[in-house]
């Protein structure tokens, strides 16, 4: 099974990503960042952070150990979200960024993504080539040529700066309640907010190591929907457990998604002439309401598998500056190289400030197809693609639907399970199929 999946190594810490392992990632990233510098006066350098999980503590530590043991100075820069780790290896040129973080998933999960030289994520042979150097035999550097660790945990300024630069107006009026999920952003998001304007009500930003993503964030959102209601807010923000992602509930307590937040700013951008060549991209998960959206407002959709590091390899490759997912990565290219759950929250702000319109009326630009989504957990990736009885049934659904819905069937590349998603006219025909769907692929099990 390979060690790397859509983003970056995650497991359940000190069982499947133990110290151990987690060590012997730092040597081989350093050992290969080493060699792709060749020879140089100036030792290389790598930024790392983490959020907020007790674990992070001893990976954090592992990772440091292997790459300072294999000669690479190390900067730690504390609890910081993921985009920020991305942006400060951008600005200070470092040669690579490490970020300690499970994200949305569960307290005891963790992980280890990597970032290269300018901030964006390793490529798939760059993971590649790191799994497979993992404990190879090694000449090991001594005396001054071990690597060193700087402590700057106010390194976080500049990210801040950097946020609040890309806004044009002041946030001035917006009463906005944010979930911080307690974690990485719960100090961060909270107070670039307030110093672009916002009146702003912190909520699940109290960290303690244990809590995060515990009933709160962006993968559950009803505690953030009654704070919102409670204190008549114009506009509730959830963010993940790193801050990449942001999902969004309105005034009234509706859910508003990724696909209607890259709507929204696509539109937007497109208004001012900045949405280059008129596209935006989005995943094989991206509703057909959005598409639809999107064709009606002269913007052209394109498609990538799932995960914000295909987004932004198609972004990069056709010169395009807005892409992201349903989940609520959304990348604004034109200030970061990854999602950025606070960017998307300031921007989408500015969005209702310039439009003098409510986040409600800004979504209401979709129609959104009802969606099923059912995860079957234990299918291997294989059996998935190989299985004619699932095929036969995916056909089957597919001439079911005709033109006026789809079906998705895909391993997740972060948790062993397959999603099934179906699309379709009505939630009960979605809810069906889905249910045809699932069973099918649960057969596959035995």
């Amino acid at each position: 099974m390979a060690l790397f999946g859509t983003d970056g190594i995650r497991g359940l810490a000190n069982s499947e990503l133990t110290a151990e392992l987690a060590l012997d990632v730092g040597v081989a990233a350093a050992h290969i960042l080493i060699e792709s510098l060749g020879s140089t006066a100036t030792r290389p350098r790598a930024i790392i952070g983490r959020d907020s999980r007790a674990s992070g503590e001893f990976l954090e530590s592992a990772v440091v150990a292997g790459l300072t043991s294999a000669g690479v100075d190390v900067y730690r820069v504390g609890i910081l979200p993921t985009p920020a780790i991305a942006f400060l290896v951008a600005q200070s040129k470092a040669d690579l960024g490490v970020m300690i973080s499970a994200s949305h998933n569960p307290m005891p999960d963790n992980g280890i993504k990597l970032f290269a030289r300018g901030g964006g994520k390793l490529d798939d042979t760059l993971e590649s080539a790191i799994e497979a150097r993992l404990r190879e035999p090694w000449q090991r550097p001594v005396g001054r040529d071990v690597g060193r660790i700087i402590n700057d945990e106010t390194l976080f300024q500049k990210y801040i700066d950097h946020l609040l630069s890309s806004l044009q107006l002041k946030l001035s009026g917006i009463k906005v309640v944010i979930d911080c999920a307690n974690g990485a952003a719960s100090f961060v998001a909270p107070e670039v907010l307030r110093r672009a304007g916002a009146e702003v009500i912190a909520v699940s930003n109290t960290p303690d190591g244990w809590n995060i993503n515990d009933g709160c964030g962006s993968t559950h959102l009803d505690s953030l929907r009654q704070h919102v209601l409670k204190n008549s807010a114009d506009i509730g923000i959830a963010l993940d457990g790193d801050a990449d992602r942001c999902l969004v509930i309105d005034k009234l307590g509706a859910d508003v998604d990724g696909d209607q937040i890259l709507a929204i700013l696509a539109i937007a951008l497109k208004s001012t002439s900045k949405l280059k060549s008129n596209t935006v991209v989005g995943t094989v998960m991206s509703n057909l309401g959005f598409v639809k959206a999107m064709e009606e407002n002269g913007i052209q959709v394109l498609k990538t598998a799932v995960g914000d590091r295909y987004v932004l390899e198609r972004m990069l490759q056709d010169g395009l500056n807005l892409g992201g997912e349903q989940s609520g990565h959304v990348i604004l290219k034109d200030h970061a190289n990854t999602g950025d759950g606070t960017l998307t929250a300031l921007h989408l702000l500015q969005e209702m400030k310039r439009s003098e319109k409510s986040i409600r009326d800004l979504a209401a630009v979709i129609v959104r197809f009802p969606q099923v989504l059912i995860n079957v957990k234990g299918v291997a990736k294989e059996k998935l693609a190989g299985s004619k009885a699932i095929a036969a049934a995916v056909s089957a659904a597919e001439q079911e639907l005709g033109d006026t819905g789809r079906v998705l069937l895909r391993a997740s590349g972060t948790e062993p399970l397959v999603r099934v998603m179906v699309e379709a006219s009505s939630d009960s025909v979605a809810l069906a199929i889905a249910n045809k769907l699932a069973q099918v692929v649960t057969q596959e099990l035995e």
